[in-house]
């Protein structure tokens, strides 16, 4: 597919109401859902970004798309048609997170170190992944967006109301 025919779509930020809705199950994997992942990854690549869900940009459907590499590193993308987490690490590591959809904030974040994942690829084939480091903490926080859940949550009540409020009253500047 050339890169003429795929769109970057419009990322949405904090407090819009869809990031904290559950996502629905994609029933099949087929041209159309092919064409969202493409727009998915180009919208990724663009922000630029290493993760990204259907849900941040306004489509509440239980789709992911990841690829940690940086800079001039190739490109190793991995989409996720409805991932669900099997199994988590006791052992747990520390990450600086950040979000596209709270854009300029980033906070540790401590999460399972590993993760067990089952999803559907692009291609309709169910599969299992064990993933660690970097793709085991990429996994957790583009399934908790599917699930309403953004990283911030993780952070005290008093840290996370004060950057819901920082957005809220950027929005509402934006608007004026």
């Amino acid at each position: 597919m050339s890169a003429a025919q795929m769109a970057i779509r419009p990322i949405l930020t904090i407090p819009d109401p869809l990031l904290r809705k559950k996502a629905k199950s994609i029933e099949r994997v087929d041209a159309e859902l092919r064409r969202l992942i493409d727009d998915m990854l180009t919208t990724m690549y663009d922000a630029p970004g290493i993760g990204l869900a259907a849900p941040q940009i306004g489509i509440s459907r239980r789709l992911i798309v990841m690829d940690p590499a940086k800079d001039e590193a190739p490109r190793t993308p991995v989409i996720m048609v409805n991932p669900e987490i099997l199994e988590r690490s006791d052992e747990l590591r520390v990450h600086e997170e950040g979000c596209l959809s709270i854009p300029d904030f980033t906070a540790e974040i401590e999460r399972p170190a590993k993760t067990r994942v089952s999803y559907i690829d692009r291609e309709g084939k169910p599969l299992e992944v064990e993933l660690t480091g970097i793709w085991s903490t990429l996994v957790q926080h583009e399934i908790d967006h599917l699930n309403g859940v953004l990283f911030i949550d993780y952070l005290s009540r008093l840290k996370r109301d004060m950057v819901v409020r920082k957005y809220t009253k950027q929005k509402r500047a934006e608007a004026l």
